[in-house]
């Protein structure tokens, strides 16, 4: 495990979408690799390196966790920052309806970075994405990534963070569980739980 590289942007997008749907491998509803990790991945080393770590099998990351220690300031550069320059590519919504494929899912909350600050959140400033290839699920790398990023907050004297997660993804609930993470109350959350936890590992 080690901290994130530039040279590691395009297995940070191979991996995210190899896991971004449900957990599953994402691709063959989304043929564009890139469009997950432009939403769950990529942003967060190009807006705050510091806090992106890898896990490298010796020839590329397999695996990586990423975050920001201040959501409110991540979702505003999102979108004066990171947004603009894909706006082209992947154009916002206009029909105002449901999004109809694990596609137009992505492309909305892309396009909404607010979605990210709740009230109920405030108390838990960070939050954080993680995922591993299959193969390197299960060995202990999850927990391993989750320790450093954490303490990496700590030391930046964040106390507190959060994930959001699709509610059906019961092996990565189970995961959290395991690392003391617990539910905090969002009202009509929709298909998703948020959790949370102390960064002091």
């Amino acid at each position: 495990m080690r901290p994130y590289r530039t040279e590691d942007r395009d297995a940070l997008y191979d991996v995210c979408a190899r896991t971004a749907d449900n957990g599953g491998d994402s691709r063959p509803a989304i043929p564009d690799l890139q469009l997950a990790g432009s939403v769950f991945a990529e942003p967060y080393p190009a807006l705050e390196p510091e806090l992106t770590f890898v896990v490298d099998d010796g020839q590329r990351p397999v695996g990586y966790i990423v975050g920001t220690a201040d959501t409110a300031t991540f979702a505003r550069r999102f979108r004066e920052e990171w947004l603009p320059p894909l706006s082209e590519r992947y154009p916002a919504p206009t029909s105002g309806g449901e999004p109809q494929s694990l596609a137009e899912l992505f492309v909305s909350l892309m396009h909404d970075p607010e979605r990210l600050v709740l009230p109920e959140l405030a108390d838990y400033p960070a939050h954080l994405h993680i995922a591993l290839l299959p193969s390197h699920q299960r060995s202990g790398f999850g927990r391993e990534l989750m320790r450093v990023f954490l303490g990496a907050l700590h030391n930046k004297g964040v106390q507190r963070a959060h994930l959001c997660m699709v509610t059906a993804n019961t092996p990565a609930r189970a995961f959290y569980d395991r690392l003391g993470f617990h539910v905090i109350d969002v009202p009509d959350p929709g298909p998703v739980n948020y959790l949370g936890r102390e960064t002091l590992w």
